[in-house]
């Protein structure tokens, strides 16, 4: 897996702040992460009995067969390498994932490319021999990783070059090579819970915060007890130290009536905040 692990390490972006990381069977990313985040809580699953290391907490067990032992939204990232390759059902544990993961995590990760030049040429060649794993196309991991509840899927490739020869042939014999595909060894993988803007707005603030936000922005849209709820908006505003950027960003991602939303707002408040909200809404 050494080929690969500079890349995934890499695929962690600038803006992470992972406080609590599982790492699934890739004990190579331990010290790495320890440099990247010095003051996170470290996990790591493995089934080797035998496995020490004291700066991280190891627990020995199959993650393929086995429910992980943990709260759900726990983790702020999961990662490991080829993680779905040798499970029975994928969606199973890409999905398990996910509801381990707080709802601004990621689940970072790779796999086989069924369609690169090296796994075609044995396939020519009539070897199906050790083939024990289960590879996959981008667009089937792609579907995977949406169907497992994931919201935002991003790739890197990891590219081994073919001989032209034979990449001509397999061109000749119908092999679309679409940004160069037959080339790619491995994908790499970062899958998030939550859209980019809606991870943002739901790294402020608590859940229950964010919940009755939601949950007034709605009963004034709909102009329901608008008075009340105005107020109670203000009062939430204030008391959570909230700014006109993140109500702002948060009215254009929840409320579909925005004209109705500012008119009952307007009606029933005069806060200065309203004009600049409305602006960037």
């Amino acid at each position: 897996m050494n080929d690969i692990k500079p890349s995934l390490t890499n695929f962690i972006d600038g803006e992470d702040f992972f406080t609590k990381i599982l790492i699934v069977e890739s004990a190579d990313y331990i010290s790495d992460l320890l440099k990247i985040f010095p003051a996170a809580e470290i996990f790591f699953i493995t089934t080797d009995e035998d496995f020490v290391d004291a700066r991280v907490k190891v627990i020995v067990m199959d993650y393929r067969e086995e429910r992980l032992p943990f709260e759900r939204e726990f983790f702020d990232a999961i990662i490991g390498d080829l993680t779905l390759e040798v499970v029975t059902n994928p969606q199973d544990i890409a999905a398990g994932f996910s509801q381990y993961l707080k709802q601004t995590g990621v689940f970072i990760t790779s796999f086989r490319n069924i369609r690169h030049w090296k796994i075609l040429e044995k396939l020519m060649h009539g070897n199906f021999g050790g083939i024990v794993s289960r590879f996959y196309t981008r667009a089937e991991f792609e579907r995977l990783m949406y169907a497992s509840f994931y919201k935002h899927v991003r790739f890197s490739p990891l590219r081994k070059s073919a001989p032209p020869d034979l990449l001509k042939k397999l061109i000749d014999c119908g092999f679309e090579n679409i940004g160069g595909d037959l080339e790619v060894e491995f994908w790499l993988v970062r899958a998030a819970r939550s859209m980019p803007e809606l991870a943002l707005l739901k790294s402020m603030y608590t859940p229950e915060i964010r919940a009755e936000l939601a949950r007034l922005l709605h009963r004034i849209e709909y102009d329901v007890a608008t008075a009340e709820s105005v107020e109670k908006f203000w009062r939430l505003y204030d008391s959570a130290g909230m700014f006109e950027d993140y109500v702002a960003e948060f009215i254009a991602e929840i409320v579909i009536h925005r004209e109705q939303f500012f008119e009952n707002l307007r009606k029933n408040s005069a806060r200065p905040e309203i004009e600049k909200i409305y602006e960037e809404a």
